[in-house]
């Protein structure tokens, strides 16, 4: 009867495997800073007589190296699925995401920082998978359906959000359970995705039933992107707005979780309940507040102020001085993004022909991803040189800079129609 299910209906088979996915990424959130940037945790890696900077500048490379994986692998796996089929390929990058996560919880249990280095971008690798979780919703949906199924990855990487920094937080955390340490939330997740696996194998359904065994891998296709996206002169200047945007909520990203510990002496756990706190505002504001503006603002409005807000917000949270005040602001900054994301995306969508929807849209996921790869690597080196809570005042910068050119954009735009 299950395989029925999932043969007559393969979304939720899609939808479940980009939830493990978003999850693995949401699980390192609250544990890694604890891992390589407080030498005062019990879970910390590195000699207790390593310089902070340090181990500020491994933690910015190491969160590097995932979106620099996904960023080279999506495109060469999207096209891999083209040729090969779709199950074959998402098979392949469950097993890979599974003993990802084993060598990473066997490097943390080591304290081989080599061993994480290449467990992260095992991981990156698989995550990559994302392209063929779009490509089988695109087998299986009507062309008029698949905007509300895309839809639907979006709430599940929200889902993962949340619930995966709670989880990583209390399955590192030996004050739950004795025989919790910074390893068991990488078992756990190695397991989860290993009967995701078991699952899709025996239940999901290939959904590419004419694969194109004589098409070409174009090996360097995300380079490729890169250079077609800013080639187009039209969605140039929003392409770009997004790239810089994403530069700095990466910033946020990656050291936000160091500021919690250095300001406010934040565990494994608070981090896990604050990011899951922060998701939580996300998924309102995908399921009410987006639609609630939309029907009132354009994109182009919302735009205007949604990025200004977010990096206002971050500004805030640099300022405050209490940790109870993160919990006024985090609302505001949730929707900020929440709202930011969306409208450019359909901002970007609504600028292209609906000929190159497929094209444009992966081009703007090639651009998001690469800015996620440099600012995870500066932001160690600025914290290693600053302040650990530096790099949450460059995210703020960043975003105002995205915000300030999109406005500019705008104006060129009202003056030149």
């Amino acid at each position: 009867m299950m395989k029925h299910l999932f043969s007559a209906k393969p979304l939720p088979a899609v939808l479940f495997t980009v939830l493990l996915d978003s999850l693995g990424f949401g699980i390192l959130i609250p544990v890694i800073p604890h891992l390589l940037a407080n030498p005062l945790s019990p879970l910390y890696l590195l000699p207790p007589d390593t310089p902070a900077s340090y181990g500020y500048t491994l933690l910015g490379i190491l969160a590097a190296v995932f979106p620099l994986c996904i960023f080279f692998a999506a495109p060469i796996l999207g096209e891999l699925s083209d040729r090969y089929g779709r199950k074959k390929l998402w098979a392949l990058t469950l097993l890979s995401a599974s003993f990802g996560y084993v060598l990473f919880a066997v490097g943390v249990a080591m304290k081989s920082i080599l061993m994480l280095f290449v467990a992260r971008a095992i991981a990156g690798i698989a995550g990559g998978s994302i392209s063929i979780a779009q490509a089988a919703i695109a087998d299986v949906t009507k062309p008029e359906e698949r905007a509300q199924s895309f839809g639907l990855i979006g709430a599940m990487f929200g889902v993962g959000f949340i619930v995966g920094p709670f989880f990583g937080g209390v399955l590192s955390d030996s004050s739950y359970v004795s025989w919790f340490t910074a390893s068991t939330p990488f078992w756990v997740a190695a397991a989860v995705s290993f009967i995701n696996l078991l699952v899709l194998l025996a239940l999901a359904p290939e959904t590419h039933r004419a694969p194109r065994t004589d098409a070409p891998i174009d090996w360097v296709r995300s380079i490729r992107n890169i250079i077609r996206a800013f080639e187009m002169r039209e969605l140039m200047p929003l392409y770009l707005t997004n790239f810089i945007y994403f530069f700095g909520f990466t910033f946020y990203m990656t050291f936000f979780g160091v500021f919690l510990i250095d300001r406010f002496q934040f565990t494994q756990g608070a981090i896990g309940n604050f990011f899951a706190y922060v998701g939580i505002w996300i998924i309102i504001t995908q399921a009410i507040v987006t639609r609630f503006v939309a029907r009132r603002f354009s994109e182009k409005q919302v735009l205007r102020v949604s990025i200004f807000a977010a990096a206002g917000a971050l500004l805030v949270f640099f300022s405050v001085t209490e940790w109870w005040q993160l919990l006024l602001v985090a609302p505001f900054f949730a929707m900020a993004n929440g709202l930011t994301f969306a409208n450019m995306t359909g901002l970007i969508s609504r600028s292209a022909g609906a000929a190159i929807q497929g094209e444009v849209l992966g081009l703007n996921a090639s651009v998001q991803s690469l800015a996620q790869v440099f600012p995870a690597l500066l932001s160690g080196i600025v914290a290693a040189g600053t302040t650990p809570e530096t790099p949450v005042f460059v995210a703020s910068l960043f975003m105002c800079t995205a915000a300030i050119f999109f406005t500019l954009y705008l104006l060129r735009q009202k003056k030149n129609p």
